[in-house]
């Protein structure tokens, strides 16, 4: 089994960035998608990004989580520095450290519910006869124990992103990246999957950060709100109380 990377942190399962910028060269020109970002999110916060499309809040978080490299600037994240981590370090980060969702879910669609599950197992080099137990118990973390030998293209839209943070959390990341998780689901379902997330963040203390461009989920389910615009962080807020 791969090695998680060194930690050397006092949040543990905290972030934080100090200066991060990521410039992209667009027609000879350069375009600061990230601009001098510092922010620190604690240990089992729920924090939002807010954001028209274009702020550059869904850049951030993919350089957060791992799957983009900062121009300049650092990012921790539970203890892990991101700079200057080999390729196969950022794959440990990625497996051990930060859980992934995306708003168009990105299951295989050759593969039954299970056996996605089951990827980040079998890449993290879990034995076969442990991974299907271990994808099952996640599975029904969600909600989704009737659906194991199902296809994506057999479930609703509401089911494959449940399948799909039973994925992210398969192997019990401390942190739990989401890209407008709502944005493909109509409002019943997204608030379904809303209070799914909010319950990793409550009952086992799992840091969230959250991109999305409705503020009432955001309101609603984050103590932490952050306001984006231009690639910077203009603002922050704390809602007054959750509800419940």
């Amino acid at each position: 089994m791969p090695a998680s990377p060194q930690t050397a942190d006092a949040n543990p399962g905290g972030l934080r960035t100090v200066d991060l910028c990521r410039n992209y060269e667009l027609g000879g020109n350069i375009v600061r998608a990230v601009a001098d970002v510092t922010l620190q999110v604690e240990a089992g916060e729920f924090a939002a990004l807010l954001g028209t499309s274009g702020s550059g809040k869904s850049t951030l978080l993919g350089l957060l989580a791992g799957m983009d490299k900062a121009t300049s600037g650092s990012i921790t994240v539970a203890g892990t520095t991101l700079a200057g981590l080999s390729r196969n370090d950022l794959a440990a980060y990625r497996l051990h450290t930060a859980g992934m969702i995306f708003q168009s879910f990105n299951l295989i669609a050759t593969m039954t519910l299970l056996e996605n599950v089951e990827l980040p197992l079998r890449f993290a080099g879990v034995d076969r006869k442990q991974r299907e137990p271990l994808a099952r118990e996640a599975l029904g973390r969600v909600g989704l124990t009737d659906r194991v030998h199902h296809r994506p293209n057999e479930l609703s839209g509401g089911q494959q992103q449940r399948g799909a943070i039973a994925r992210a959390i398969i192997n019990h990341p401390k942190v739990l990246f989401a890209d407008e998780p709502t944005g493909n689901l109509d409002s019943r379902t997204g608030i379904e999957i809303m209070e799914l997330i909010r319950g990793l963040n409550q009952s086992e203390g799992m840091t969230v950060m959250m991109v999305t461009h409705e503020p009432h989920l955001a309101e609603r389910y984050a103590n932490r709100i952050l306001h984006m615009a231009d690639g910077q962080l203009l603002t922050e807020n704390r809602p007054a109380e959750t509800q419940a």
